[in-house]
C-alpha cells in the first residue's frame, strides 16, 4: 500500500511539473510584448548645429495592451506522453517594434552622409586643397622624358619652303583727281571765281601730279598757274616732285622749273613745299598747309595758310622781293558723300614788301577779305 501511494505521488509530481512548464512558455511572449522599451538605451540625433531640422508632430502614442493574467489554478491537462522528459523551450518570436509610434527619434537610414543635417559646415563647390591636408600630389616633371633632338639643315629647309611667287599689286596704275576748290565771292569789280584742283597718275612709287590755281574777277584772269611734276615716293607719307610751272594772267606769262616735296606731316596736316628757278633769273618759294577738323562725320572745317616769297622785284607783275603775301582761309563743307561736299568760308589775303607798294598805286589796298561759297569734289 505505502508502495502503491509513493508511484501516484510521482505521478502527480510530474504532472504539476510539466504543466508548470508548458504555463510558462505560453506566458513567456506576453512577458516580451509588455516590456517597457521607454527604458532601454536609444541612440538620439544631435540636431544640427546651423540649418533647423522641423520635426513632424510625434505620431499619437498606441496604447500597450496588458498581457492576459494566466489562471490561479492551470486545468487539468491530458497525460503528456513526454511528461518526465527534459524538452528545450522555444525561442520566442519578438514583434517588430515601431519606433515612430511609440515618439522615439531615429537617426535616417540611408547610405549618404548628409553632413548638413550632421551640422557640418561645408564649402559649396570649393577646390579641395590637398596641401593643405597634407596629401602628396605628384609633381609634373620638368624635364622632358626624351631628349629633344638637334636641329639640322634638312628640319630648317622643310619650315621655310620655297613658295610660288605671286603678282605685285605696287605695279597698278591709279589715279587721284580733286577739285579742292571751286568757289565764288563778290567783288568790287565784278564777281569773283577762283580754283584749286590736284590730280595724279601712276604706281605707288612713280606718279605724274598735275596742279593748277588761279583767280578771275569779271572777265579777267588776274593770276593762273599749271604745273606738270614728275614725283618719286621716298617714304610712306611723302613723294619728290620735280617738272616745270607755266604761269599766265597779267603781265607777261613767266615759265619756271619746280622741284619740292608733298605730303602727310604729324597730326595729318597736308604740306606742299615747292621752290621756283625762272628764265630771267627769278626765284619764288610757295609754302601751303592744310588741316581738316571733323566736328561730325559729314561736317568738315578746313584750316587752310600760303605763303610766298621772291627772290627780286618783278614790277610787271606787281611783285617785290622777300616775304609777298600771306593767305588764311577757313571753309567749313558738308560730305554728302565724300566725294561732294559744298562749303561756304572766308578768305583773308595780306601783301608784304614790295608787293605791298605795288598793290597801293594800283589798288589803294594792300589787304582783301571775302566770304565764299563753292564746292569741293573728287574722283
Amino acid at each position: 500500500m505505502k508502495t502503491l501511494i509513493s508511484s501516484r505521488a510521482v505521478q502527480r509530481l510530474c504532472l504539476l511539473t510539466s504543466a508548470a512548464i508548458a504555463l510558462s512558455v505560453n506566458a513567456f511572449p506576453a512577458f516580451a510584448q509588455a516590456m517597457d522599451h521607454s527604458k532601454m538605451q536609444m541612440p538620439v540625433t544631435t540636431p544640427p548645429a546651423k540649418k533647423p531640422v522641423i520635426k513632424k508632430p510625434p505620431a499619437k502614442k498606441m496604447p500597450v495592451k496588458s498581457p492576459v493574467a494566466a489562471p490561479a489554478t492551470p486545468p487539468m491537462m491530458p497525460a503528456d506522453p513526454h511528461a518526465g522528459h527534459t524538452m528545450p523551450a522555444p525561442e520566442p518570436a519578438v514583434e517588430a517594434v515601431d519606433h515612430a509610434a511609440m515618439g522615439h527619434d531615429m537617426p535616417p537610414t540611408t547610405d549618404a552622409v548628409d553632413h548638413a543635417a550632421m551640422g557640418h559646415a561645408m564649402p559649396p563647390d570649393a577646390p579641395v586643397d590637398h596641401a593643405a591636408m597634407g596629401h602628396d600630389m605628384p609633381v609634373a616633371p620638368t624635364d622632358p622624358l626624351l631628349p629633344i633632338p638637334a636641329l639640322s639643315a634638312a628640319d630648317r629647309v622643310a619650315a621655310f619652303p620655297v613658295v610660288e611667287a605671286h603678282a605685285a599689286h605696287d605695279d597698278g596704275i591709279h589715279s587721284y583727281w580733286l577739285l579742292d576748290r571751286l568757289e565764288a565771292w563778290d567783288a568790287d569789280a565784278g564777281t569773283g571765281v577762283g580754283w584749286e584742283a590736284l590730280s595724279w597718275v601712276g604706281t605707288d612709287l612713280n606718279r605724274l601730279w598735275l596742279r593748277s590755281e588761279g583767280e578771275r574777277v569779271g572777265s579777267d584772269t588776274e593770276s593762273a598757274d599749271i604745273e606738270v611734276l614728275y614725283g618719286r615716293s621716298v617714304s610712306r607719307w611723302w613723294d619728290v616732285v620735280a617738272g616745270v610751272r607755266h604761269e599766265f594772267g597779267e603781265g607777261p606769262s613767266q615759265t619756271f622749273a619746280a622741284f619740292g616735296v608733298i605730303g602727310l606731316s604729324p597730326y595729318k596736316f597736308e604740306i606742299d613745299a615747292t621752290a621756283y628757278i625762272g628764265q630771267s633769273g627769278q626765284t619764288a618759294v610757295r609754302l601751303e598747309a592744310e588741316y581738316d577738323t571733323l566736328l561730325t562725320n559729314r561736317l568738315v572745317l578746313q584750316w587752310q595758310a600760303e605763303v610766298e616769297f621772291h627772290g627780286k622785284d618783278d614790277a610787271l607783275r606787281g611783285i617785290g622781293s622777300g616775304l609777298s603775301t600771306f593767305e588764311a582761309g577757313l571753309r567749313l563743307r558738308y560730305e554728302f558723300t565724300r566725294k561732294f561736299a559744298p562749303y561756304i568760308g572766308v578768305v583773308r589775303e595780306r601783301a608784304f614788301g614790295g608787293t605791298a607798294d605795288f598793290r597801293r598805286e594800283r589798288f589803294d589796298d594792300i589787304t582783301d577779305t571775302r566770304f565764299v561759297a563753292g564746292i569741293r569734289i573728287w574722283f
